[in-house]
C-alpha cells in the first residue's frame, strides 16, 4: 500500500490545471463551452467550473453567455510579449557593437512600474561588476536607465513613483523627491542620465532612451567601474546607439509609440511541473510576429 501511494503521480498543482484549462483553447474554435473545456483538460467538471470562473475574473478569460473565449488581459500579454522580443533582437547588433567600442557592460532596459527590467545584458557572464542578469529588476529612481525611461515618461508614472518610498541603496542615492525632478529635467536636457554609484557601490553607469518624438521605450545603459569623466566620454556613444537601435525600429522620424506596462522578462526555465504548466499556459501566445 505504501509503495503504491510512493509510486502514484502527484495530483496536479493549481497552475498546472489553469494550464490545462487554457491551453483547451489552443484550437481553431474562438469560443468554446463548460463540456469542451472540460473533454480538452480531462479537468473534473467542479475544477474546470472553479478555474474557469477565476480566470474570468483575472481577465485571462472572456464568458460570452454559456461559452469562454481568450480574454484582453492574455492579448496584451501577448502582444507586449511579442514586442518586447522585437525590441531585443533588433537592438542586439547595435549593443554589440556597444560592447565592443567601449569594452564595457551593455544593458538594455524596460520600465515596469518602479522598477526597470532587464531584456538585455552584453558583457559575458565573467563581468560580475554589475550585479545584473536578464529578467533581473533594479530601481528605477537610482538607476541610469531608470532615469532616462522616468524623464520620458507617463508624468503619471513619474508621479507615483516620487510619491513612494524611495529607498537609499548607497549613501550616494537621490531620496528627496525634489531632488530626483530636478535630475530628471537635466537628463531631459542633456537626452543622457547617470547613475554615479546610486545603485551599487564603486559601480556608475550612463544610459540613454529609445524614443522618438514621444515618451521612451526602453534605454540602453553602458556600465562599469570607471569615474565619472570616463562616463561623460562614453555619453554620445550611447546615445547614437539609443537612436541607431529607434531608427531601425522604426525609421527616422517615426513618432513614439506608447507602452503601458512592459510584461516581465521570462525567468530561466526550471525542472519541476510548475515551469512545465507555465511553458504550456504561454506557448499558444506565440506568434508569427515574433521576429
Amino acid at each position: 500500500m505504501t509503495a503504491e501511494l510512493v509510486g502514484a503521480p502527484a495530483a496536479p498543482s493549481l497552475l498546472e490545471k489553469a494550464a490545462l484549462v487554457l491551453a483547451a483553447f489552443d484550437g481553431p474554435e474562438p469560443r468554446l463551452s463548460l463540456t469542451e473545456v472540460i473533454r480538452r483538460s480531462g479537468l473534473p467538471r467542479s475544477s474546470a467550473h472553479r478555474i474557469l470562473d477565476q480566470l474570468v475574473r483575472l481577465r485571462w478569460l472572456d464568458r460570452e453567455g454559456r461559452d469562454y473565449r481568450m480574454g484582453m488581459r492574455m492579448l496584451e500579454l501577448g502582444a507586449l510579449a511579442a514586442h518586447h522580443n522585437r525590441l531585443r533582437r533588433t537592438a542586439l547588433p547595435r549593443l554589440h557593437a556597444l560592447h565592443e567600442a567601449t569594452g564595457s557592460l551593455v544593458h538594455l532596459y524596460v520600465l515596469d512600474g518602479a522598477e526597470i527590467v532587464c531584456l538585455e545584458r552584453i558583457g559575458g557572464s565573467a563581468d560580475t561588476s554589475v550585479p545584473s542578469r536578464v529578467g533581473g529588476r533594479m530601481p528605477a529612481h537610482s538607476t541610469a536607465a531608470g532615469k532616462a525611461l522616468l524623464a520620458h515618461g507617463d508624468p503619471a508614472v513619474v508621479d507615483t513613483v516620487l510619491a513612494g518610498r524611495l529607498r537609499a541603496h548607497t549613501p550616494r542615492t537621490i531620496t528627496a523627491p525634489a531632488q530626483l525632478r530636478a535630475r530628471l529635467a537635466e537628463v531631459r536636457d542633456r537626452g543622457v542620465a547617470f547613475d554615479l554609484e546610486e545603485t551599487c557601490r564603486g559601480v556608475s553607469c550612463v544610459a540613454a532612451p529609445l524614443r522618438g518624438s514621444g515618451r521612451a521605450i526602453a534605454a540602453v545603459s553602458v556600465s562599469g567601474r570607471g569615474a565619472h569623466r570616463d562616463l561623460e566620454r562614453l555619453a554620445p556613444a550611447v546615445r547614437s546607439c539609443a537612436r541607431a537601435v529607434w531608427q531601425d525600429l522604426f525609421g527616422p522620424g517615426r513618432p513614439a509609440r506608447r507602452i503601458t506596462a512592459p510584461a516581465p522578462a521570462p525567468a530561466a526555465p526550471r525542472p519541476d511541473m510548475s515551469a512545465q504548466a507555465m511553458d504550456t499556459m504561454l506557448g499558444w501566445l506565440r506568434t508569427s510576429e515574433w521576429m
